[in-house]
């Protein structure tokens, strides 16, 4: 089979950093344009087209890493949320602590406006009227939040984007 007729392997890569993060005790943060049609996430933590979103385990609830999408309910600044990413939206992953992680190489199956749409018209067809908020109340979000918005034991984040280094 030739490389036009595969699948895309970004939702393969990025489930299995996903895991060697998570495995490692490490904070999983996706980077999201959240300029793509289909995102779904809260505007107002929106920094120059882009959000970084905290995907690990307790900071989450329901988590969906499809091949069409990230999925998932969490709180931002204390009020729940229901959160789609298309595939094509996922810039990076890489963990808080270390950077450690990937950027995703542009794929032509999402370059296309037709696969955008698919994908789109794909994700409208969910219901996520029934998505639950989890009840733990971590914050999803690693973007500059207002003064209290933080827990008190986590460390001060750094300022501006993110690192990331490439691990091949």
């Amino acid at each position: 089979m030739d490389m036009e007729n595969m699948t895309p392997r970004r939702p393969y890569l990025l489930r299995a950093f996903y895991d060697w993060l998570v495995d490692n005790d490490l904070t999983p943060h996706l980077v999201v344009d959240a300029t793509l049609p289909g995102v779904k996430v809260p505007m107002e933590f929106v920094s120059d087209g882009q959000i970084i979103l905290n995907i690990a385990p307790m900071a989450v609830g329901n988590l969906e890493l499809s091949n069409e999408a990230v999925s998932f309910s969490a709180r931002f600044s204390g009020r729940p949320h229901s959160v789609i990413v298309p595939m094509y939206a996922v810039l990076a992953i890489y963990a808080r602590e270390n950077g450690a992680g990937t950027m995703f190489e542009p794929e032509a199956t999402y370059d296309t406006d037709s696969a955008i749409y698919d994908d789109e018209q794909a994700l409208e067809g969910e219901s996520t009227d029934d998505v639950v908020a989890p009840t733990v109340s971590p914050f999803a979000v690693v973007t500059e939040a207002a003064e209290g918005d933080e827990p008190d034991d986590e460390p001060p984040r750094p300022r501006g984007r993110p690192s990331l280094r490439v691990v091949k």
